[in-house]
């Protein structure tokens, strides 16, 4: 088994190498402007044979940034970026874009085959408010010759002071809009490209159906390579298996979106948790069933994300 290797650059991010090649890079303290919501993300990400699978601030959505924990109804206040779905109005720019503020790093360690990142973050309202306390974990992990995965966890406790509704434009009345959650964003070059599910292959209209795992099969310019980047939704999340958000036909995404037409209430002083698995495999579609199978393995070891407990 290969050693993946970490590069940290101090107070800003960490970058995970599979040899020559850079996995992905995570900006855990951004330099992003405030109408875009600063939070953490995850870009460049690429399969272990180089080819890069993310984008960053698409013009057509610069807060779109590769991968990124993204929710755009909290309460009142908007953790996506941009403007707010106001209905009746569509969308409207309030002064409610808050930050995802890195507070402490909690864990940093790599072994044979994997690499972690633990952290706490802040979640702090554009007003200067005190909303969220959060525990974030990150693992990569090697699981084949031409496949990797990440883990993602949040721990999210509400320090508001008040019971917080967590929603989505559909729940605000946008009808089959529903995003918000872990948000991937794919190169230009997949637009047009394939969602893979357990029931086959779809475009658009797949969106908003409930399952397990969404991949999506892009090709690449130049080479002419396929990829595939698969997510997968924990058992335990709330509101599983998940409504998904993706696209394939304006721009490549996927989301496995838990509030896409059903709100969640978190309540004053508690604490909500969300899990999933990104594999990314130098493959077609075909691949997507055993990948799956693999990253859910993953998900389910009992150690897979030790450094994830509650927010300090």
């Amino acid at each position: 088994m290969s050693t993946l290797g970490i590069r940290h650059d101090l107070g800003v991010s960490l970058t995970v190498r599979d040899g020559g090649t850079e996995l992905f890079r995570y900006v855990y303290r951004p330099d992003t402007v405030r109408l875009e919501s600063p939070k953490p993300y995850i870009s460049p990400l690429r399969t272990r044979a180089g080819e890069v699978v993310s984008l960053f601030r698409p013009h057509d959505h610069v807060w779109h940034k590769g991968i990124a924990w993204s929710l755009p109804h909290v309460g009142e206040e908007n953790f996506w970026g941009g403007p707010t779905y106001v209905h009746g109005s569509f969308y409207v720019q309030l002064e409610n874009n808050g930050t995802q503020a890195h507070r402490r790093i909690v864990a940093l360690d790599g072994c044979e085959g994997t690499a972690t990142f633990s952290h706490d973050l802040d979640w702090i309202t554009q007003s200067g408010e005190l909303f969220f306390t959060e525990r974030r974990t990150l693992r990569a992990s090697l699981i084949s010759a031409h496949a990797w995965a990440l883990t993602f966890e949040t721990r999210m406790t509400n320090v508001s002071g008040a019971d917080v509704v967590m929603g989505s434009p559909t729940t605000k009345g946008r009808e089959n809009a529903g995003y918000g959650g872990l948000f991937w964003r794919g190169p230009r070059s997949f637009t047009g490209g394939r969602l893979v599910t357990e029931n086959g292959l779809g475009g658009d209209e797949i969106r908003g159906r409930r399952m397990e795992w969404m991949a999506f099969e892009g090709r690449h310019d130049e080479r002419d390579a396929r990829s595939l980047v698969l997510m997968i939704d924990d058992t335990a999340n709330p509101h599983h298996p998940p409504q998904w958000f993706a696209r394939t036909e304006e721009f490549a995404c996927l989301n496995p979106a838990p509030f896409f037409s059903e709100e969640l209430t978190v309540e004053d002083r508690a604490t909500v948790r969300f899990r999933y698995g990104v594999g990314v495999a130098d493959a077609d579609a075909s691949a997507a069933p055993e990948l799956a199978d693999a990253v859910r393995r993953l998900l389910a070891r009992p150690d897979v994300l030790t450094a994830a407990e509650a927010p300090a």
